[in-house]
């Protein structure tokens, strides 16, 4: 070993550290990040911010750039008031500030619950595959994850979602709609059926909610407010994913209840900044909402025509398959330049929607696939 003053062992390895028992042998949350000519393989927003939200957040820093040696505002009170208005108007479910948390991503939301909520003896269950940084937050909250599998078509088979909640009693349920990796909805009537069969807290996931034309789970909020919680993000619908903003509308209840584990000051004054600016210009952004649905649609009709299978999606990403070896299939899309996702699930990818002209060429790749396998021509006939 090198122990030259200045310098730290190489060799030290993870297995040498005294790490928690239940961590060994896991693996971080990560898309491959690769310089590409195509990159569909993260579910961002492929549009750029405006340069009107440019130049209005650009003004806005330029304002609070002198107070930056103070502490950002606790609470995020403007912030959350921002949120609370854009929810009300966006769902039609009536709610304040004092039912809306915020924080950095989806993930530290879903991080604060499990704070919260979870922890060592207990439980958190969800319906695979899906998100699979559920299963990772529960790892890190010392919350044991209980996965349930999905039927054949990847939607929620609900006989054995409700047979396995009764069975394990878990203290918390995920569910994610529109669900990632697939895509697909679950309805307000069989969340319904999860949350009044779930013995603790059900949190619905709805990161792709813009993208869906189906009713929030917000509004079953009313009627569930002590176990209900929906989680969101502007980092999709928003042009925001390099903003890190996400947050959760539930009873007030809730808010105090991450208020105890949240870590102070959380919010940086650029995020809340910028967050706010870009809840301004919601207009602009929710526009190209409209316009990846309508990419995303055609895609999927391709897709169908070159012979491949997919899950009808409502986000801003298909699932499609299916093959023997997607990993190679995955290799050949990233030969053409072309990035992809391979979700490690049932011989299927994941693509995200993005601009025509990306997706065209997602599309040139898709289509010398599916000759050399034959695709094509099966489908014809």
């Amino acid at each position: 070993m090198d122990f030259r003053p200045g310098t730290i062992a190489a060799e030290t390895s993870l297995a040498d550290l005294p790490l928690r028992e239940e961590l060994r042998g896991k693996s971080a949350y990560g898309a491959p990040q690769l310089q590409v000519p195509i990159q569909l393989n993260t579910n961002e927003n492929p549009y750029p911010p405006s340069a009107a939200l440019v130049e209005d957040l650009v003004a806005e820093i330029r304002r609070l750039a002198p107070t930056l040696n103070r502490y950002p505002e606790r609470d995020a009170i403007e912030l959350r008031e921002e949120l609370a208005a854009y929810v009300s108007t966006r769902t039609g479910v009536s709610v304040t500030r004092d039912n809306l948390w915020a924080a950095n991503g989806s993930n530290e939301v879903l991080q604060q619950l499990l704070q919260a909520f979870g922890g060592p003896g207990r439980a958190a269950m969800g319906f695979v595959p899906s998100y699979s940084m559920h299963p990772i937050l529960s790892a890190g909250t010392q919350t044991e994850f209980l996965p349930v599998e999905r039927g054949a078509d990847f939607r929620i088979d609900m006989k054995t979602a409700l047979a396995a909640i009764a069975e394990k009693r878990p203290d918390i349920v995920f569910v994610t709609t529109p669900n990632n990796p697939t895509g697909d909805v679950t309805s307000l009537a069989e969340l319904t059926q999860i949350i009044e069969a779930a013995p603790g807290l059900v949190i619905v996931d709805e990161a792709y909610a813009e993208f869906s034309d189906k009713p929030s789970a917000t509004t079953l909020l009313k009627t569930y407010p002590h176990k209900l919680v929906v989680s969101r993000t502007m980092s999709k619908a928003f042009d925001f994913a390099g903003g890190r903003l996400g947050y959760f509308v539930a009873a007030p209840a809730f808010v105090e209840a991450v208020m105890l584990v949240r870590l102070p000051y959380h919010l940086s004054v650029l995020s809340q900044a910028a967050a706010i600016v870009a809840l301004r210009h919601q207009d602009e952004t929710l526009a190209t909402v409209a316009k990846l649905s309508e990419e995303r649609d055609r895609v999927a009709a391709q897709l169908h025509k070159l012979g491949f299978s997919y899950v009808d999606s409502e986000s801003n990403f298909l699932f499609f398959g299916s093959f023997d070896n997607p990993h190679e299939i995955w290799q050949r899309f990233l030969d053409d330049g072309v990035l992809i996702r391979d979700v490690g699930v049932g011989g299927h990818l994941r693509v995200t929607i993005g601009l025509p002209e990306e997706n065209d060429a997602f599309l040139n790749a898709a289509a010398a696939i599916a000759e050399s396998l034959n695709l094509t021509k099966e489908n014809e006939s």
